[in-house]
C-alpha cells in the first residue's frame, strides 16, 4: 500500500461472530474473528452487547495499480474463509490531522473530509461461519482458549483493540475493549491459579 488512510464506514456493527478455522482456529476447534453486521440487521438481532457506535473505524489503503492483482489474490486467500466482497462509503473526518497514528498522507494529498467508495471483507449472515450474537462471557473464554495457524486468538482480539485506539478519539469500540477486558480478566485468574 502507498497510503493508509484512518477513517470510518456507517450503517454497520462490528462483532466478533465469525467463526475461523484458518487464521485464528482450526476446523476442529475454530477461533472467532470479527466481521461486520448491517446495522438495520443487528437491530434485529438479541446481542448483549446492546451498543454500538454508528461509526465503524478502521483504516483504508491504497493499493498502486501494478500490485492490484497480487494483492487482492493475498486478500482472496486470507478472507477466504466465509467472507464476501462488499463496497462501503469510507469517510475521513473533516479534522483528521498528522496527529493520528500512522497517517501516511503526502502533503500534496488533501482527504480530510472526503469520502472513498472501498472495497471490504464482510462476513454476510447466510456463510456457514458466521455464528450471530454470542454470549460476552462464553466468547471471551472462546478467544482465550484458541489459537489456529496465525497464531493465538486473544492476540488477534488485543491487536485489533490497540489498532482502534490509536486510530482517534473517536474510534473506541465498546464490543472489542469489553470482549479484550474480559479476556484480561480470564488470562489473570488462569496465571493465579
Amino acid at each position: 500500500a502507498d497510503l493508509r488512510l484512518p477513517g470510518y464506514i456507517e450503517g454497520y456493527v462490528r462483532r466478533f461472530w465469525q467463526a475461523s478455522e484458518d487464521h485464528r482456529g482450526t476446523p476442529e476447534a475454530p477461533g472467532r474473528v470479527c466481521t461486520l453486521i448491517d446495522r438495520q440487521l443487528w437491530e434485529t438481532l438479541t446481542d448483549e452487547h446492546p451498543s454500538a457506535p454508528p461509526r465503524v473505524w478502521g483504516a483504508a489503503y491504497r493499493i498502486p495499480k501494478d500490485k492490484v492483482p497480487a494483492v487482492t489474490e493475498y486478500m482472496n486467500i486470507r478472507e477466504i474463509n466465509g467472507y464476501s466482497i462488499q463496497y462501503a462509503p469510507f469517510k475521513r473526518p473533516e479534522d483528521m490531522s498528522a496527529t493520528y497514528q500512522e497517517v501516511h498522507v503526502p502533503e500534496n494529498v488533501n482527504l480530510n473530509g472526503s469520502t472513498i467508495r472501498c472495497l471490504v471483507y464482510i462476513g454476510l449472515p447466510d456463510n456457514p461461519q458466521f455464528l450471530g450474537p454470542q454470549d460476552p462471557q462464553a466468547l471471551a473464554e472462546h478467544i482465550v482458549k484458541s489459537r489456529g495457524p496465525s497464531g493465538e486468538n486473544k492476540d488477534y482480539l488485543y491487536e485489533l483493540e490497540a489498532a482502534l485506539n490509536g486510530l482517534s478519539p473517536e474510534s473506541e469500540d465498546e464490543h472489542i475493549r469489553d470482549l479484550a477486558r474480559r479476556c484480561r480478566e480470564i488470562e489473570a485468574r488462569q496465571q493465579a491459579k
